[in-house]
């Protein structure tokens, strides 16, 4: 049987960072295992964003060590780990302003590139076949994401929950190994949310590594296979959605000591 190293395809070991003094991510250590949706779970404030950001390059570590499919990454620029196959999608909505739901999955696939820019400018034929193929990926993406009808829509003509959607194709664009998602359902009503949580569990079976920030609990439990808990930017819990949501540290960090059974209610 493999070790949970082994199968592991993102490692954070110790990672650390601190802002004037104050620790955002202190000394964090979990693993998200190939092939399975993580759900980083912990109130407002417990430093989830941050770890992520420090995931995708936007903010280096301290201390401590990230490795993405074994690659020590801690100290890379953004673009650096995009080429070893990380995409992410934000807390709030970043598309381009003025163009169509297909331009924006077409951008995504500039890290993957194999025609120069100059080519590109000469419009060579080997340019205009790699367009083609572009093009038709994206198409392709659209459709996983139930977006196609839509590709030559101003994008930010669509609703919310189709933005969304959007990003999330943009971001398969770049063919990643590991997809983070920053509050992929954040001001989604409940019908809209299950839909995302779903397209999660198809990206899942196909093969693709998801780690999904996400505050929604009753999301996390239907949709992660596990779960990280952080609070003050501190691993509180780690386990199944089931262990982690019943675990008194989780309980008191998001409904306060007093009111653990109502917490679990709630959550239906």
């Amino acid at each position: 049987m493999s070790s949970p190293a082994m199968t592991a395809l993102l490692e954070l070991q110790g990672a650390t960072k601190t802002f004037g003094g104050v620790s955002a991510v202190d000394q964090l250590t979990f693993s998200a295992p190939r092939g399975r949706v993580t759900g980083l779970m912990g109130p407002n404030g417990a430093g989830k964003t941050t770890v992520i950001n420090l995931v995708s390059g936007l903010l280096h570590c301290d201390a401590g060590s990230i490795r993405l499919n074994g690659t020590e990454i801690s100290q890379s620029k953004p673009h650096e780990i995009g080429a070893l196959g990380l995409a992410r999608t934000y807390q709030n909505v970043r598309l381009i302003s003025g163009l169509t739901v297909l331009e924006q999955v077409i951008a995504g696939s500039f890290l993957k590139r194999e025609t120069s820019f100059m080519a590109s400018l000469l419009h060579t034929p080997a340019a205009r076949r790699r367009m083609r193929a572009v093009s038709d990926k994206a198409m392709h993406l659209l459709e996983r994401v139930g977006m196609a009808g839509s590709a030559h829509v101003l994008a930010e003509t669509l609703s919310y929950g189709e933005q969304r959607r959007v990003e999330i194709a943009r971001a398969l664009g770049a063919d990643p190994v590991l997809l983070l998602l920053d509050e992929p359902t954040a001001g989604m009503n409940t019908a809209e949310s299950t839909e995302i949580g779903r397209l999660v569990h198809r990206l899942r079976d196909e093969g693709l590594t998801i780690v999904m920030v996400e505050h929604n609990m009753k999301l996390v439990v239907d949709f992660c296979d596990s779960v990280v808990v952080v609070n003050f930017g501190r691993l509180i819990a780690e386990g199944t959605p089931q262990e982690c949501i019943k675990n008194s540290d989780v309980q008191d960090a998001y409904f306060g000591k007093r009111h653990h059974a109502d917490g679990l209610r709630a959550l239906g």
